[in-house]
């Protein structure tokens, strides 16, 4: 097969375009899970323990 220099250049420029689109999609996806995560565990840790859980040890057990 005879593939034209020019052509062969525009397919790897694209593929290159193509990988490097998915991996800036696959960072930013990252990031917004990394994000939930974080904001997930501040309200976990800024909300109060339930009652007779977890504030004062219990030695009269």
């Amino acid at each position: 097969m005879n593939i034209d220099p020019t052509s062969q250049a525009m397919a790897l420029q694209q593929s290159q375009v193509h990988a490097k689109a998915q991996i800036i999609m696959i960072k930013k996806q990252h990031e917004m899970k990394m994000m939930l995560v974080e904001m997930v565990d501040s309200v976990s840790k800024s909300a109060p323990a339930p009652q007779g859980q977890g504030t004062r040890v219990d030695k009269s057990a």
